[in-house]
């Protein structure tokens, strides 16, 4: 398959690309600052660009959201519509912009995370977008058929622990691999409408 993957160079999008081009796949790596091509997905006008450039494709994979942390008496309502725009706003329109781009029988898979279910202090905006994007899944489904539309919802990286572990007591971590490999399942599966924590 001819794979767009959108945050390539993250950390995430990294392991996802990796997993993907092992599996015979063709991918097309976006980022702001590095990649096949380079967009702002939070640009609408970007969006359009980026799918005139990479043309028919079977795939639109996203590993990019940034929300703001603070805590919630900190946060302004310009944090939460930055949060808003940087992981729900951009995602959605992948999938609005993508539907008559990509393959009759393409899908789209998307990020959330654990906070859509478990909420960590200073976490609100980021709980916020993840619970925005899980429940846009479930309603997209049901409205573009034959195309599909799945979400990965992971909790923290084993690998990112020394980094994040304080943020998560006690919460159990996830390697990277096993969420690239949640990736490929939405890639190359036939669900749709779901969220796979992992």
């Amino acid at each position: 398959m001819k794979i767009l993957l959108i945050g390539a160079t993250g950390t995430l999008g990294s392991s996802v690309h990796k997993a993907l081009a092992v599996r015979g796949h063709e991918v097309l790596t976006v980022g702001r600052g590095g990649g096949d091509l380079r967009y702002d997905i939070t640009d609408p006008a970007q969006v359009a660009e980026l799918y005139d450039r990479a043309g028919r494709v079977d795939a639109v994979v996203s590993a990019a959201g940034h929300v703001p942390y603070k805590p919630v008496t900190e946060l302004t309502p310009e944090d939460y519509l930055a949060a808003f725009r940087g992981k729900v706003l951009s995602q959605i329109d992948l999938v609005r912009q993508g539907v008559p781009r990509i393959a009759e029988r393409g899908s789209f898979t998307l990020i959330t995370g654990v906070l859509a279910r478990e909420p960590i202090r200073t976490g609100s905006a980021a709980s916020m977008a993840n619970g925005a994007v899980e429940a846009f899944v479930r309603a997209a489904a049901i409205e573009i058929a034959p195309q599909r539309v799945n979400a990965v919802s992971p909790t923290v990286f084993t690998e990112s622990l020394d980094a994040y572990g304080d943020f998560f007591p006690g919460t159990p971590s996830v390697d990277l691999a096993d969420v690239a490999q949640a990736y490929a399942r939405c890639v190359e599966g036939a669900q749709t409408g779901q969220v796979y924590a992992l």
